[in-house]
């Protein structure tokens, strides 16, 4: 089976995303999967330390490339496979508030909403799973230092061993990797992740509906049910 895997730059449900994409691959070793990221991927994917997870999914072959959107131009000609009936599906997921408002509406200006765009007009099924349906969602935040418990330790043992020197008295998230070698090393225990609860907006809801209507287009409401959209699509 050959999917396009498209990211865009959501923390909520991505590290479910790609535990979803990497359990079809282990269950089904010939399944290829190439994936287009938008600019917020990339960003979003380091802060959350899944370089390497990437890599193993997409690892460079003829239809297991990752395109980056910051290098396919204004015309994004890589999302014309879509045409040529490439892939069996391709999935968004997961898929911010931005990229559904966009579909909604059938702006495609970018890389992930062109491959959308195309793979309706080439007839090749897309299943979405939008992070912003409704009511509330608890979401999977990057580290952060919590100022209430950190000491302001003359010599920070997290600013001297961070890899990428993105922590001086907050975390740069654009220089940081994810590898949670600065939580491990802060005595205090400042440094960590979290969850955020976040209220979904009416409108978001509401292109969500819009989005679900369209021609071509089926939404998911959460990755691990892709297990089931795949095992139709192959067989």
């Amino acid at each position: 089976m050959k999917i396009a895997w498209c990211i865009t730059g959501a923390g909520h449900f991505l590290r479910e995303s790609f535990d979803v994409i990497m359990e079809i691959k282990e269950k089904n070793p010939e399944t290829k999967v190439t994936t287009f990221l938008s600019k917020a991927a990339e960003e979003v994917i380091r802060m959350y330390g899944l370089d390497k997870s990437l890599s193993n999914i997409s690892n460079g072959n003829y239809l297991e490339e990752c395109f980056y959107e910051r290098e396919q131009g204004s015309s994004f000609p890589k999302a014309g496979r879509m045409l040529l009936k490439k892939y069996d599906a391709l999935l968004v997921t997961p898929a911010t508030s931005n990229t559904t408002a966009k579909l909604a509406y059938g702006i495609a200006d970018t890389l992930v909403t062109n491959a959308v765009a195309q793979a309706v007009k080439g007839s090749v099924p897309v299943y979405i799973v939008p992070v912003d349906i409704e009511g509330h969602i608890e979401s999977k935040m990057p580290y952060f230092i919590d100022r209430e418990i950190c000491m302001k330790c003359e010599i920070c043992p997290p600013v001297k061993q961070c890899p990428n020197h993105a922590i001086t008295d907050q975390i740069d998230l654009l220089m940081c990797n994810g590898c949670g070698i600065c939580a491990k090393s802060c005595s205090y225990g400042a440094i960590r992740g979290g969850l955020a609860k976040i209220k979904v907006r009416d409108i978001d809801s509401r292109n969500v509906r819009i989005l679900g209507q369209l021609e071509g287009i089926t939404i998911i409401d959460h990755p691990r049910k892709i297990i089931d959209v795949v095992k139709e699509c192959k067989y």
